[in-house]
């Protein structure tokens, strides 16, 4: 047992709740077909309800989160794994997983790993994390209309746990929460409507037993409000909604100039749940891109600014008091988007001194010359790559690298001011008129696939595709480009496709890289071992030295990696597990000469010899 623990109960009132951001909405019926969890084997013993304070302190042996932590800093205090004995891992077990996008990240809890299946319906399991075997079962068919209606809910990134549920975003836009226990339903509410082409890709976050999670909007519907939204992890009940595009209406909507609200679309947090500092009482929130793509088709004009802010509050992030949703500080990395370069990405959250080299970060904030002092930061990087870290208290801008390019010629960003931030895209690859093709870079050069950092070494571990984007405009298109496609950053064509940097946030300076042909969509991983993790899409799973970079184990796994991993210990004994498989073979795209199998998806789980 791991402490005492108790079921959440339901809050006692809302606050009041006077931000603009912040709408109210009833908390939608329970659904009458919600499955059924099947229990199987299981021993007598009871697992204690997670608690508040278990989320704020995990036990190193769980992961009981998305990143493990708070601050997404996807590190584990564990070091029977170490940079001495990691080459002596072996396959401890391995269990076969449905079929579809493999982006998962089990959690694991005094033993228990818990699992979501890549489904049109929704598939969770646990297992004895031990051995892989079952212990319960929860199946539920999805709406036989849900494909009439909506795209992206057939996978599940990451799962939550408060009290004795667990917590899952449904393909149908619900939240289902299910005993830990048993498998068995506790409720199932609706948080939008799904024929309004609203679902979920993503996770959810506990805040002070409140469910907190982002929509996904479906860019074929012009009429879908994204938002992210609070409710509560007893009932359901919904707490506040915050919309993530300004509306003509609010502070902050005439951004958008003339266009309509309802137009104002696809401005989705569809990216990993946000950060959360319980000593601020601060949570922060990535948002992503707005829809049509160029803005020649989205405004009917390409000439609509230059500057941040541009189209709030896409491609920002957003610094947001959990307990009513008001909107504390905004900062828009990239204004008036016009290539779908999301700035979802996890947002990190480290203490640390800030010092940065001129040779290494390209914009510094004048305010930080001879300063050296250690402050709270938030750290983000976009898909087209571009690494920023601000003050986590303000939101003032500190300092920011358009890694892992020297140049902004072919960047989606010219220049940043560096005494305000103020960011400025670059109007050299922006559509002037219908048929205009540019080669912008980079295009998944950090996608949904995670970074992690070390307190121990203070540094980042950045997982990189050298790739681009070949876009046409094209208002024939729903999203306003076609064609449109990735390719290999040029002058690549036949080189290295990935890297992986170990980047020092204090000063910006890289510590290491590694470099390989095969790219990736795989996470790295951080353990007090000093070990870093690493796989791609050509099965090679890696693990580096986190302070040198040097490569002290590699093993060939059955497929394609393309989920997070997680490392726990269980039964006395730490486990590293990998999710693997996944749908689609981007090798095809970025290197026709590597060829590797893709499906067979399957956590695999190593330990050391016992």
């Amino acid at each position: 047992m791991k402490g005492p623990g108790r079921r959440p109960a339901a809050a006692a009132g809302w606050a009041v709740l006077g931000a603009w951001l912040v709408c109210l909405a009833p908390a939608a019926a329970q659904d009458e077909d919600a499955g059924r969890g099947v229990t199987l084997t299981r021993d007598a013993r009871q697992l204690a309800p997670v608690t508040d304070e278990m989320l704020r302190n995990p036990d190193p042996d769980d992961w009981l989160m998305a990143y493990r932590t708070y601050d997404n800093q996807a590190f584990s205090p564990l070091d029977e794994i170490n940079r001495d004995n990691v080459s002596q891992l072996q396959v401890a077990w391995m269990r076969a997983m449905n079929e579809g996008p493999q982006q998962i990240r089990p959690l694991v809890y005094d033993g228990v790993m818990y699992v979501a299946h890549p489904a049109e319906g929704d598939h969770l399991q646990a297992w004895d994390a031990t051995t892989g075997d079952l212990l319960w079962d929860y199946q539920r068919e999805a709406p036989a209309d849900i494909r009439e209606n909506v795209r992206f809910g057939n996978r599940t990134r990451h799962l939550s746990m408060y009290g004795r549920n667990l917590y899952h975003l449904t393909s149908d836009a619900q939240i289902l929460a299910l005993d830990l226990g048993t498998g068995e339903v506790d409720w199932l509410n609706a948080t939008a409507d799904y024929r309004d082409g609203i679902t979920h890709s993503s996770g959810s976050i506990i805040i002070n037993g409140q469910v907190v999670s982002g929509r996904t909007c479906d860019p074929s519907r012009l009429d879908a409000r994204c938002f992210v939204a609070a409710h509560d992890a007893g009932s359901g009940e919904e707490r506040w909604r915050v919309y993530t595009a300004a509306g003509a209406d609010d502070p902050g909507g005439a951004t958008w100039g003339n266009l309509p609200t309802s137009q104002r679309v696809h401005v989705s947090p569809w990216g990993v749940p946000g950060a959360y500092d319980p000593e601020l009482d601060r949570l922060y929130w990535g948002v992503a891109v707005p829809l049509p793509y160029p803005r020649l088709v989205r405004r009917g004009t390409w000439d609509v600014g230059d500057r941040t802010p541009c189209e709030l509050y896409s491609n920002s992030t957003l610094a947001i008091a959990p307990g009513t949703g008001e909107l504390d500080w905004y900062y828009q990395h990239l204004p008036c988007d016009d290539w779908d370069q999301d700035f979802v990405q996890e947002r990190t959250l480290i203490d640390t001194v800030i010092d940065p080299d001129p040779d290494a970060a390209m914009w510094i904030n004048p305010r930080l010359a001879g300063t050296a002092e250690e402050r709270k930061v938030v750290v983000t990087m976009g898909e087209p790559g571009g690494l920023f870290v601000l003050d986590r208290e303000t939101g003032e801008f500190l300092w920011a690298a358009p890694l892992p390019y020297e140049s902004t010629e072919r960047f989606v960003i010219s220049d940043i001011d560096p005494a305000t931030g103020q960011v400025f895209i670059n109007m050299d690859l922006v559509a002037r008129e219908m048929g205009d093709q540019f080669i912008i870079c980079g295009h998944n050069v950090k996608g949904w696939w995670g970074w992690s950092y070390s307190p121990v070494t203070n540094l980042l571990y950045v997982p990189f595709n050298r790739s681009c984007l070949n876009q046409t405009t094209n208002d024939r298109s729903i999203s306003g480009a076609s064609p449109r496609f990735s390719i290999p950053e040029p002058g690549r064509e036949d080189g290295d496709l990935t890297e992986v940097r170990a980047i020092d946030i204090g000063t910006g300076r890289e510590a290491w890289r590694y470099s390989q042909r095969a790219p990736n969509a795989g996470t790295t991983l951080a353990t007090a071992g000093n070990v870093v993790f690493f796989g791609d899409l050509n099965r090679r799973l890696r693990a580096f030295d986190a302070e040198t970079g040097e490569v002290l184990w590699e093993t060939i796994l059955g497929s394609q990696i393309t989920g997070y991993p997680v490392t726990y210990r269980a039964g006395g004994r730490q486990y590293l597990a990998v999710p693997v498989g996944g749908v689609g073979n981007r090798l095809a795209t970025y290197a026709p000469d590597l060829e590797a199998p893709f499906g067979s998806n399957m956590i695999v789980a190593f330990a050391l010899p016992e």
